[in-house]
Formats: structure tokens, sequence, C-alpha cells
């Protein structure tokens, strides 16, 4: 069952704030392809010590929310971008980040690796292609497992 963000999201930020952790399914492809949409689960913790490379969920306007990679921090200025976006970033403050993805996990309870992504981040020119390759050759392979 999916909840509307606006129910959702308020109430992971809620338990976040409590010290708690939290498990859910990430819908979309923005994250591919480190992170399956619908498919994959991610586990978030509080946002403390934020660095260029961490996945983060953040509002990047009033209940619009994203969950994406950092790939700048400037003061209190906050860039992000997707994975599997071949362009344009998402800005926010950083007192707008909400949480931290600190695991990665398939269907079937098999940890991802949680990268920050360096070689990906810089690959932005031929992301196309890979993420076209991954999409025919890893997808069916990765559903398998």
């Amino acid at each position: 069952m999916q909840l509307p963000n606006e129910i959702f999201i308020p109430e992971i930020t809620r338990l976040i704030s409590q010290g708690k952790q939290v498990v859910f399914t990430p819908t979309g492809m923005s994250m591919r392809p480190y992170i399956e949409g619908g498919v994959d689960n991610v586990t978030l913790i509080y946002p403390d010590n934020l660095q260029v490379g961490d996945i983060v969920l953040a509002e990047i306007h009033p209940q619009h929310y994203v969950l994406h990679r950092i790939y700048a921090l400037q003061g209190d200025d906050v860039t992000l971008m997707g994975d599997g976006n071949l362009q344009g970033c998402e800005h926010c403050a950083t007192g707008n980040v909400l949480a931290k993805v600190v695991a990665i996990r398939s269907p079937k309870g098999r940890s991802k690796p949680l990268t920050r992504a360096w070689l990906w981040r810089h690959m932005q020119r031929s992301r196309r292609l890979w993420l076209k390759l991954y999409r025919h050759l890893c997808l069916p392979v990765i559903r398998n497992l």
C-alpha cells in the first residue's frame, strides 16, 4: 500500500527525530542503478554529518520530496541529483534534509553496497549508455537473484 507523501513523510520525520530507524521501499527510477524503485528497501536515520555522496531524503519544495544523492555542500546549500537522472539538480537547505540512507536491501534481504558513487557522479555524459545497458542486461539478472 502506498501512502500519500503528506502523511508518510511527516511520520518518517517524527520517528527519525526520536532516534529510530525507518525502512521503506522508495518508488521511481531516479536512483538507478543503486536503488531500484518499488523493489529495494532503504533504511533511514537522522541526517547528521552530511557528506557529498550521501543518499538523503529531502524536501526540495513544500511537500515535494526526493531520495537523491548529495552532489555538493556549500554552507547551508545542498545540491542533489538522482543517480538515474541524466541532467538537472535540485537544491535545498541542510535543514530540509530529513533523513540519510544507511542501508539498501534487495527484496530477498541481500545488502547492496552503500557507495558514495564517486565515479558514477562524474560520468554524467555517458550515463545514458550505462543506464540503457543496466536496464537491458543487468536488471533481468538482478530480478532473478
